[in-house]
């Protein structure tokens, strides 16, 4: 296995040199969806997968890169002790993230070896599913032991960088960046779903994020998952706010200075329909990539796709990101959290068209 070369490099450097020579780096698409294509069962662990079918696994890697990917996440979302519990594994954590991690570094390696571009490995950290006391029963320690644990067997297998997603408490947050940093001194970057009204389940906005982890000297933060496009989209332009990153006129991704923390998106593809006896996520390609151009052009620069996103999506992402093909026509969606002006003058009229009739149902003479 080839030792990830960003190991020893600082927050600073891992994104540099991508964003320097293209503007921007296109991440990956789902996992998990594309694991039940391939034959996972519902309610079976993805992560046991690494051990079990490693090849499948590095065949969704493979796609991915293919399709244009500059960076790919391990199949590690649920590999903490917490998670893995409820399939009694946790005591295979390490092992199952040194595969995960090897797995993905080895379809990076590949690539790179292949087609002479530099390919990174995110190691992939989501929720425990708990709730931290004293909410729930779980402590502070407890949880960053857990992720202490998953980032020793991510960094062991060869990641470049640690990736806490898909959160919803910030408290969990800087648990996990607490724990991976007494695991290792890989670098950390922390995503958030904004999946209720254009807030996390915890009640936390875009811009509450960024105010809150922008001191932790994290590498990336953004959004991923989530409800809808729409709030996404609000969420990630709210935290591009918060870190004072809005672009000037005539700038461009590449002005972005090196030691800027990135901003993340990865949206779903669209909202899940039931098609028949499948659950299938309607954004189409073109949908994808016309709110990756938005996305990059209010200031986002890395960039890619959650539940529902193939290959195809990414394909379409990276070749209108790349300027081989026009950016689709498609509008951007409304959010639910910020309407926009005529949707707030409609409401307007709306109360005044219902205030002018309760002044006339008052004035009308009571009848017996």
């Amino acid at each position: 296995m080839t030792l990830n070369p960003l190991m020893t490099n600082t927050t600073d450097t891992v994104f540099s040199d991508l964003i320097a020579s293209q503007g921007y780096v296109i991440a990956d698409g789902a996992m998990g969806t594309q694991l039940f294509a391939a034959g996972l069962d519902s309610g079976n662990p993805p992560e046991a997968w690494n051990v079990d079918h490693p090849t499948k696994i590095q065949a969704v890697h493979q796609a991915y890169l293919q399709a244009g990917s500059d960076m790919i996440l391990t199949n590690s979302f649920g590999a903490n002790s917490f998670r893995l519990k409820l399939h009694n594994l946790h005591n295979k954590t390490l092992e199952l993230n040194e595969a995960a991690a090897h797995n993905a570094r080895k379809a990076a390696d590949e690539e790179s070896e292949r087609n002479g571009r530099p390919v990174l490995v995110a190691g992939s950290m989501g929720p425990t599913g708990e709730l931290l006391s004293p909410l729930g029963e779980m402590t502070v320690s407890a949880c960053e032991e857990a992720y202490a644990r998953q980032a020793e067997g991510l960094a062991a297998g060869g990641a470049d960088l640690l990736w806490v997603e898909t959160m919803s408490d910030l408290n969990e947050v800087m648990a996990a960046v607490s724990g991976a940093r007494m695991a290792s001194i890989l670098p950390v970057a922390v995503t958030m779903s904004f999946d209720t009204v254009g807030r996390t389940m915890m009640g936390v906005t875009g811009q509450m994020m960024s105010q809150h982890l922008k001191e932790l000297d994290l590498v990336a933060i953004g959004a991923n998952c989530g409800n809808q496009l729409a709030d996404t989209e609000a969420a990630v332009v709210q935290m591009i706010a918060g870190l004072g990153r809005e672009k000037s006129e005539g700038e461009t991704s590449n002005d972005v200075p090196s030691t800027s923390t990135a901003v993340i998106v990865k949206a779903n593809a669209g909202i899940p329909e039931w098609k028949r006896t499948a659950m299938v996520y309607n954004g189409s390609p073109e949908m994808m990539a016309a709110s990756a151009h938005r996305m990059l052009s209010a200031g986002a620069t890395i960039i890619g796709g959650c539940c529902g996103t193939t290959s195809e999506h990414i394909r379409k992402i990276s070749s209108v990101l790349k300027g081989g093909e026009p950016v689709p026509d498609i509008p951007a969606p409304i959010s639910a959290s910020t309407p926009s002006e005529n949707t707030t003058t409609t409401r307007r009229r709306q109360r005044r068209r219902q205030r002018t009739q309760n002044n006339d149902l008052r004035k009308r003479p009571v009848v017996p």
